[in-house]
């Protein structure tokens, strides 16, 4: 599930460089804004993912449910703070990569987009931490696939390269990729019965705990 998405990531400098130095430049900056931002909603993601496992082995699933609707709230918090943030600094924020005039309007007018990706970046990384937690890895990784791979990916192509959109055309097809991603797995946990989820995992425990004595007999 982690790898499929890190390998999303690894392909997009390679599309972007297709595009010439002018659209590989502001990828680099925009990447670079939401890279840093990323490390707060994954960390959301990795507490979620321990505590929601733990609370499901233990038999408590109205704990991993609060736990659940916990996370959701400090990384729809965070997002918007941080979204707010950007938004009031566009003008600015161009700044921080080039003095160029040009540069710092490009940005300001991406902006937007920029906020957009935030906000679906936050989500997938925290509900991706609640999968791994319940032990859906093998659902997020054909949703990541699924989103990124056969929809994200091929959307910013087409509107990258074909409709010359550049820039931002290939942040599009990223944004559009969190955000089915994001919509697909909110809707499974939305839907999740966490008393059957806290069952399946005593159960395989119990599995577990059987086949290592099987294996030291």
């Amino acid at each position: 599930m982690v790898v499929a998405r890190g390998a999303h990531f690894a392909i997009r400098p390679t599309t972007q460089s297709k595009a010439g130095n002018f659209c590989s430049f502001y990828m680099v900056c925009f990447l670079t804004i939401s890279t840093l931002h990323f490390t707060v909603p994954y960390g959301f993601g990795a507490a979620a993912s321990v505590r929601v496992s733990n609370e499901l082995g233990a038999g408590n699933p109205q704990a991993a449910r609060v736990a659940v609707w916990a996370v959701m709230f400090l990384a729809i918090t965070e997002t918007v703070i941080v979204s707010i943030t950007l938004f009031c600094c566009r003008h600015i924020l161009g700044r921080a990569y080039s003095n160029e005039k040009s540069v710092v309007e490009y940005i300001a007018v991406m902006a937007p987009l920029i906020c957009l990706s935030t906000v679906t970046d936050s989500l997938q990384a925290v509900i991706s931490g609640i999968a791994r937690g319940c032990g859906w890895q093998h659902i997020g990784a054909y949703v990541n696939l699924g989103a990124f791979y056969l929809l994200g990916i091929p959307v910013a192509v087409v509107l990258g390269f074909i409709l010359h959109l550049k820039a931002k055309g290939l942040w599009i097809g990223i944004v559009i990729g969190s955000t089915v991603q994001s919509t697909i797995l909110s809707l499974i946990t939305g839907f999740t019965n966490w008393q059957k989820q806290a069952t399946k995992a005593k159960e395989r425990m119990s599995e577990r705990k059987t086949s290592v004595d099987n294996e030291q007999d």
